[in-house]
């Protein structure tokens, strides 16, 4: 069998490809979701926020989670076993009532829910909590 330049060409190409393509989804998994970019590579200290969800989730379709932190300005949430970690963004300004928020997630299988609270002092805190999902909400 002989291949042309145009076939050689082309399978380079897809070859090519094929070993570059997955590299940025597997990277953004490692570094999960920019928790650095938040925190600018501080130390977040463990109390100051409150993570709420199931222990045992019977669908990853539909998660609720609460999170709760008295002095935040921004709560950011990430699910670390995600394909995409970062899941929520809430924000609160000077005449919110509360800062906590809830709201329904979807969870590729079991994993932790981390939570981070950037303060109005500039530093941050965060919790975490390991939910058990039976049956994955993201194709599995």
């Amino acid at each position: 069998m002989e291949l042309t330049r145009r076939q050689t060409l082309a399978l380079g190409v897809a070859t090519g490809m094929t070993l570059v393509l997955p590299l940025p989804a597997l990277a953004a998994v490692e570094e999960v979701g920019g928790i650095d970019d938040f925190t600018g590579g501080a130390t977040p200290s463990d109390s100051g926020v409150t993570v709420t969800a199931p222990e045992i989730a019977e669908n990853g379709n539909t998660v609720p989670i609460a999170v709760d932190a008295p002095g935040a300005v921004e709560i950011r949430v990430y699910a670390t076993g995600n394909p995409l970690p970062g899941i929520a963004t809430f924000r609160f300004g000077p005449l919110a009532g509360s800062q906590s928020a809830s709201t329904r997630v979807r969870l590729s299988g079991t994993q932790d829910v981390v939570a981070i609270a950037k303060m109005a002092d500039g530093s941050f805190a965060q919790a975490s909590k390991t939910v058990k999902v039976t049956i994955g909400g993201c194709g599995g």
